[in-house]
């Protein structure tokens, strides 16, 4: 028996949907296992279906030209991930989906999740609500590479998400604020 408290919770938080909306909803949800380090999603392959974190952590990064990876999203419990420009677009993705820490997970194809918002309204304002948040933590993520130094990304991370900074390797806090792993180990001695 599948249980959907968490994603019934995160849905109901964003978006006031009838019970019996909410259970074809969940229907289309599916659960999965993965073991820490799988690959959830290659980068050039597309994007066909989005997770939603029920226990675990899965990360988006890309390879930048010097071959470095960069951490774009992290994803703990009750959050979403999916590669969302491909996801959209149905293009190549250019980011990879990566399982950090052994994980359970609902997915929806994208394909069923386009569906939904056909059969159900309320689903179209959830989608609107996630696009609209997925916007806003982007900017300011990006404001914040070009108006904080080093050491104030880290003190922001740690205020904003202090999860990223507990459960994860250096090496991936460090290429989510983009500053080497020395940088953060020179910030993480001082504070």
């Amino acid at each position: 028996m599948v249980n959907y408290i968490e994603l019934t919770n995160f849905i109901k938080k964003n978006i006031n949907i009838e019970d019996d909306d909410l259970k074809i909803v969940l229907s289309y949800f599916k659960p999965i296992k993965k073991s820490k380090n799988e690959i959830l999603l290659s980068n050039g392959k597309n994007s066909q279906v989005s997770y939603f974190v029920k226990k675990g952590c899965l990360r988006l990064f890309y390879v930048d030209e010097e071959g470095k990876d960069i951490t774009r999203y992290i994803a703990f419990e009750n959050q979403f991930a999916t590669e969302l420009v491909s996801f959209i677009t149905n293009e190549p993705a250019q980011e990879t989906i990566q399982v950090v820490e052994n994980s359970e997970l609902l997915y929806i194809t994208h394909d069923d999740f386009r569906h939904l918002m056909t059969i159900i309204p309320k689903w179209k304002d959830f989608y609107s609500i996630y696009l609209e948040k997925a916007y806003v933590n982007s900017s300011k993520r990006l404001i914040s590479f070009t108006t904080l130094d080093a050491s104030e990304r880290y003190k922001q991370l740690f205020k904003i998400n202090p999860n990223i900074v507990k459960r994860l390797p250096n090496k991936i806090v460090a290429s989510y604020i983009n500053i080497s792993q020395e940088t953060l180990s020179r910030i993480k001695s001082k504070i």
